[in-house]
C-alpha cells in the first residue's frame, strides 16, 4: 500500500508541476491571469503535506471503522476545525464577497441563512445523531425502520446531493484554476478528481478530516491577514471603511439597505429555507458526527465548527466591503471605470483583487492556494461520503444484509471512491461550459426534501414508518428536482424559454413541506403489523437517542 500511495504522490507532483509550467490558454469569456508562480509553489507544498498525511493514514487505516470514521478517534475541537473546513468552501469566498461587492447588503442574507445552520444542528441533531450511528445518516433513519428499504432510500438521496454537489466542485476548481494558476480546464478537474481519490481510497476518513483541518486553518489565517491589511488602509476605523465604500460604489448609501432580493419575502424565505435545513441534510457534514468517541465531543464539534464559520463569515463581509473601496477605485482590476463594470478575470474576483491590491503576488498567490485548497477538502469529503453510502449501506447492509467480509467491504470502498471520482470528473468536462449555478440550489433543495425531513421525523416522531418515510422521501425528491427544472434558473437560463413555470430559484420551502406532508400521510395510514412494531421501537431509539446508552463507535466490522 505504501509503494501505492509513493508512486501517487510522484505522479501528482509530476503531472501538476509540468501541466502549471505548460499554462495552455484559456477557454471562455474570463481572460487568463499571468502565470503566478507563487500561487502554483504554495499549491504544490500544500499537496506535498496533504499526501504525506495520505501516507501516514494509510498505515493508520487498519479496520473498516477506521476508514470510515476514523475509529472515532478526532477530538471535539479537531472535528469542529474539520466541519468548518468542509462548510467554509472557495464559493462562499469568492461568492459571497462579490455579492457584496456589487449589491452590498443583500449579499449578507446569504451569510446569516449559511451561518444560522449551525445552531440548528447543534441543539436537534448532533449529540442524537452521534448516539444512534455509526457510519452513515441512513443508520439513523434505518434504526427502528425497515432495514433495506430505508438505507436503500436514503443512500440513493445522500448520492444525489454529492454527485450534483461534486459537479459544482468540479467546474468551480476547473474555473478557478485555468484562470489562476495557467492549467487548462481539463488538466484541473483531473488533478481534483486523482487528488480526492487518492485521500479517500488510501487515507479514508483519518486523511480525510486533516485535509480539512489544514484547509481550514489555512482559510482562516488567510482571510484574517486579509482583513488585518485591508483594515489597515483605513486607520482600523470601520466607519472610515464603510464611508468609502458608500463614496465609491454606483449606488451610494443603498447598499446598506436591502434591495431587490428582499423585495420580494416569499422568494427570500424559500431561499432561507433550502439554505437552513438543506445543511442539515448534507451527507459529508452529518457523518462526521461519527468521527468523534461520544455525544459530548458531537456537541463541541459543532460549538466549535459554528465558532470558526461565524468569524469566517463576518471576516467575508469585511472583505467584501473593503473591496468595494479599494477595487472598486483601481482602474486597473476592472472595465468600465465604475463599480458594475467588467471585473478582469470575471464577476468573482474582488476579493482576489483585493488580496493583489494589498499584498501584491505573494497575498494573490497564497489566497489561490487557499481557493483550491478548500476544493480539495470539499470533494474529499463528498467523495468519502458517497464512498460510505455505496460500500456500507447498499452493499454490506442491504446487498450482503450485514454479512459482508472485511475485505470484500474494503475493496468496495475502493472500487467506490475511484468511481465517484472518475464519474466527477467526466462530468466535471460535460458541465465545463454550463451555468451550474442551478445545481446549487437543487443539491441544497434535495438535501431539505429528503434527508432532513427523514432525519427529523425519525428522531422525533413516534408515528413515523417506513412506508411514510418512502413515499415521503420519493415525493420530496421528485418535487425538488422538478421545481428547480420549472424555475427560471433552468426554465429560462439553460433550456431558453421566455418564462418560467415555477417563479423562484430556490424550491426548498415548498417542497420539504410536500416531503413532511406525504411523510405524515404516509405513516397515520400505515396499519401493516410492522408499522406499529416500527412505532413501538421508538421508545429503545428515545432512549439511546437521549443517553448514548447502547451507543459504540464501531462499524459493521
Amino acid at each position: 500500500m505504501k509503494r501505492r500511495v509513493s508512486m501517487s504522490v510522484a505522479w501528482l507532483l509530476a503531472s501538476a508541476t509540468q501541466s502549471a509550467l505548460a499554462a495552455p490558454e484559456i477557454a471562455g469569456h474570463a481572460q487568463r491571469q499571468p502565470l503566478n508562480l507563487t500561487a502554483i509553489s504554495m499549491f504544490l507544498v500544500f499537496v506535498v503535506a496533504t499526501l504525506a498525511i495520505t501516507f501516514w493514514s494509510a498505515s493508520k487505516t487498519r479496520s473498516m471503522k477506521d476508514f470510515y470514521n476514523a475509529g472515532g478517534s478526532i477530538t471535539g475541537f479537531q472535528n469542529g476545525l474539520a466541519l468548518a473546513g468542509d462548510y467554509m468552501s472557495a464559493a462562499a469566498l469568492l461568492g459571497l464577497t462579490s455579492m457584496i461587492f456589487f449589491n452590498g447588503y443583500d449579499g449578507m442574507i446569504y451569510a446569516v441563512s449559511f451561518f444560522v445552520a449551525w445552531p440548528l444542528l447543534m441543539f436537534l441533531f448532533a449529540e442524537r445523531i452521534r448516539n444512534l450511528g455509526q457510519v452513515t445518516i441512513a443508520d439513523i433513519a434505518a434504526f427502528r425502520l425497515d432495514q433495506r428499504k430505508t438505507r436503500t432510500m436514503m443512500a440513493f438521496g445522500s448520492l444525489t446531493v454529492v454527485c450534483f454537489y461534486l459537479v459544482v466542485q468540479m467546474v468551480g476548481a476547473g474555473q478557478l484554476i485555468q484562470l489562476l494558476f495557467g492549467l487548462s480546464y481539463n488538466q484541473a478537474v483531473v488533478i481534483v478528481g486523482v487528488l480526492m481519490a487518492v485521500y479517500v481510497t488510501f487515507g479514508g476518513m483519518v486523511a480525510t478530516t486533516w485535509v480539512q483541518i489544514i484547509k481550514a486553518v489555512l482559510m482562516l489565517f488567510g482571510t484574517s491577514l486579509l482583513a488585518c491589511l485591508a483594515l489597515r488602509q483605513f486607520g482600523f476605523s470601520l466607519d472610515a471603511m464603510f464611508a468609502q465604500a458608500i463614496e465609491t460604489h454606483k449606488n451610494g448609501p443603498a447598499i446598506m439597505l436591502p434591495s431587490k432580493l428582499v423585495a420580494d419575502p416569499f422568494a427570500m424565505l424559500s431561499l432561507s429555507v433550502g439554505l437552513v435545513f438543506g445543511t442539515s441534510g448534507l451527507p459529508h457534514i452529518l457523518m462526521r458526527f461519527f468521527t468523534v468517541r461520544d455525544a459530548k465531543e458531537a456537541r463541541k464539534s459543532v460549538f466549535v465548527a459554528t465558532g470558526f464559520i461565524g468569524y469566517f463569515f463576518l471576516v467575508v463581509a469585511l472583505l467584501g466591503v473593503a473591496a468595494i473601496g479599494i477595487v472598486g477605485r483601481n482602474p486597473l482590476f476592472y472595465e468600465g471605470g465604475m463599480i458594475g463594470g467588467k471585473l478582469i478575470g470575471g464577476s468573482n474576483m474582488p476579493v482576489m483583487h483585493l488580496a493583489k491590491a494589498l499584498g501584491g503576488d505573494p497575498a494573490l498567490g497564497f489566497l489561490s492556494a487557499v481557493a483550491f485548497a478548500t476544493i480539495l477538502a470539499v470533494v474529499a469529503g463528498l467523495t468519502m461520503a458517497g464512498t460510505s453510502a455505496i460500500a456500507h449501506d447498499l452493499y454490506a447492509m442491504v446487498y450482503k444484509k450485514n454479512q459482508a467480509t472485511l475485505a470484500s467491504e474494503k475493496r468496495v470502498s475502493r472500487i467506490a471512491s475511484i468511481g465517484i471520482a472518475l464519474i466527477a470528473i467526466v462530468l466535471g468536462m460535460l458541465f465545463k461550459d454550463q451555468n451550474v449555478a442551478f445545481l446549487v440550489a437543487l443539491t441544497f433543495s434535495i438535501a431539505a426534501s429528503v434527508n432532513f425531513p427523514v432525519l427529523m421525523l425519525s428522531i422525533y416522531w413516534k408515528g413515523l414508518t417506513t412506508r411514510g418515510a418512502l413515499i415521503g422521501g420519493i415525493a420530496g425528491l421528485v418535487s425538488a428536482i422538478a421545481l428547480v427544472v420549472l424555475s427560471p434558473a433552468v426554465w429560462v437560463k439553460v433550456l431558453g424559454h421566455a418564462a418560467p413555470v415555477f417563479p423562484y430559484d430556490y424550491p426548498a420551502i415548498i417542497s420539504m413541506s410536500v416531503a413532511f406532508f406525504f411523510m405524515w400521510l404516509g405513516s397515520v395510514t400505515d396499519r401493516r403489523a410492522q408499522a406499529n412494531e416500527e412505532r413501538e421501537r421508538f421508545h429503545d431509539q428515545f432512549v439511546r437517542a437521549q443517553t448514548g446508552i447502547g451507543a459504540s463507535g464501531a462499524a459493521s466490522h
